[in-house]
């Protein structure tokens, strides 16, 4: 599966920060650009699994160009991390 994700930029005292906008709640952040992708996975996975226990739908993915047109993640970083299947 393959999420859309935004993360806010960090500096020297504050993380990056990322929400997965399609997934209400989740979100996660690390103290470099490539940690907070990487913990963006981990975050995105253990939401659809506490969902999927709880037996809600997963949400569709929006695609970047949707996400890009948000205002509220004008000057963010977009990208999308893929989840792999297996674990849920």
């Amino acid at each position: 599966m393959k999420y859309p994700i935004a993360i806010e930029h960090g500096d020297d005292t504050h993380a990056f920060g990322v929400v997965a906008p399609d997934l209400p709640g989740c979100f996660s952040a690390g103290d470099t650009l490539d940690e907070a992708f990487e913990n963006a996975k981990e975050a995105i996975a253990g939401w659809i699994d506490l969902e999927i226990d709880e037996g809600h739908p997963i949400p569709k993915a929006s695609s970047l160009a949707e996400i890009s047109k948000m205002d509220k993640f004008k000057g963010w970083y977009l990208s999308v991390v893929e989840v792999s299947s297996e674990s849920f």
